[in-house]
């Protein structure tokens, strides 16, 4: 050890009780991390970053980790601050519909105390995902077309500046800072603006009730017929939570699903006339279809998110299958039909960087935005003359500009997302 290390390693100690040397598990895109620091609490955290600042750190935050293959790999990375000490509910208010949470709970122990009192945070998530992860991923589930994503479920948060500096917006506090929503500029900020400790939520009773109503439309139907369906069901006076679809390759059959909730009686009234509005092969059941998505998976291949506006998803269908008869792959497609959000999924090769640039040139803005969630080295690469993992970012030089006043350093996870940022 250096004399350099030596003093690095002997401040973050002081800030931070939970201290070790990185490895090669902690790596990531493959940049393995000086140190792993894990604070028990906000002023801990604050210190650790303080530390961090003082030394040049590049500071990577972590919950369950499932995520962070995701995206950009870090310029660097010299300290990864683990979350999951952090893993405390610090408040219900049940009378209020209000959760206070550390950043690094787990989804299925918050959900387990909330449901005691018969509430929940209505994010269905992989149970496994910490809280500050779903935040900063802006992770959603098929219920995001009736009670949205989780920037729209936050009412208050804490966050550590990279600087150190501990700052609070929302719910629960009195102080906001700078004039901004926190809770919703750090959604989906990928650990790029600062560390989240703390989130507070409005809370949705449990539903007394659930129906899933489903059907599945022919090989080689239309897509106009694809999107008239999935319309019908996500603009219904019937109120559906969730309206999902999927295709396992082009030209095969379709799998539309409608997720109902409330009260036994009102749900199967509801289920009765949304399988009406499906046709006649529909059927409804309390349990999900078998391919309901429970989480998004990479699986070692490519994952690309498409986003559009409802009317467009005949259009968007359409691409997907002009593209991928170009390129000869047979891509995946899953997800929230209803919210205008699509996931294509298929496994690296070597026309799949030519497929994702013909998607983006068919749903430029403003019909839809495509951009990577997740790829190898090699697509990364390929895609680099065509915006990159990101696609076209109207806001990027807002987004910079933000990126600057947070972390004028850019030492919070440098160069994740969006490319450059």
């Amino acid at each position: 050890m250096t004399a350099d290390s030596a003093v690095v390693t002997k401040a973050l100690a002081a800030a931070c009780s939970v201290l070790r040397d990185g490895s090669a598990g902690d790596a990531v895109g493959g940049v393995v991390p000086s140190f792993v620091a894990s604070p028990g609490d906000t002023s801990e955290a604050a210190a650790l970053l303080r530390a961090a600042a003082e030394h040049d750190l590049a500071v990577l935050p972590r919950g369950s980790g499932s995520r962070l293959g995701w995206g950009i790999p870090p310029e660097r990375c010299d300290l990864v601050v683990d979350m999951l000490r952090m893993d405390a509910v610090l408040e219900h208010a049940a009378g209020d519909l209000v959760a206070r949470v550390q950043a690094g709970a787990r989804v299925v122990t918050i959900l387990g105390v909330l449901a005691a009192a018969g509430q929940e945070i209505a994010l269905d998530v992989p149970g496994t995902a910490t809280i500050g992860g779903v935040v900063a991923s802006g992770l959603c589930g098929p219920r995001r077309l009736r009670y949205g994503s989780p920037r729209d479920l936050l009412i208050g948060i804490t966050i550590v500046r990279a600087d150190g500096t501990v700052a609070k917006s929302g719910g629960k506090v009195v102080k906001n800072v700078a004039g901004y929503d926190l809770g919703k500029l750090f959604a989906g900020s990928a650990g790029t603006l600062g560390l989240i400790t703390e989130a507070t939520f409005r809370l949705h009773p449990l539903p007394a009730a659930r129906a899933f109503v489903s059907t599945t439309l022919p090989v080689g139907g239309p897509a106009a017929d694809v999107a008239t369906t999935v319309a019908a069901a996500a603009n219904s006076p019937l109120v559906a939570s969730a309206v999902e679809l999927s295709r396992h390759a082009p030209g095969g059959p379709v799998s539309i699903g409608v997720l109902l909730e409330g009260s036994a009686d009102g749900v199967a009234a509801r289920a009765e006339r949304m399988a009406g509005l499906l046709g006649e092969s529909a059927e409804v059941g309390d349990q999900a279809p078998s391919w309901w998505p429970v989480a998004l998976e990479a699986d070692d291949g490519v994952l690309i998110r498409v986003s559009f506006w409802l009317s467009a998803l005949g259009e968007v269908l359409d691409a997907i299958d002009a593209a991928a008869r170009n390129a000869g792959i047979a891509p995946m497609v899953y997800g929230s039909a209803g919210a205008g959000v699509l996931y294509v999924s298929c496994r690296e090769e070597p026309a799949t960087a030519g497929f994702v640039s013909a998607l983006r040139a068919a749903l430029s803005s403003p019909r839809g935005g495509v951009a990577v969630l997740a790829a190898p080295a090699s697509v990364r690469s390929a895609l680099a003359d065509d915006g990159g993992m990101a696609g076209s970012v109207p806001a990027l030089s807002l987004m910079r500009a933000v990126k600057d006043q947070f972390d004028p350093g850019h030492r919070m996870a440098p160069g994740r997302f969006p490319e450059g940022i």
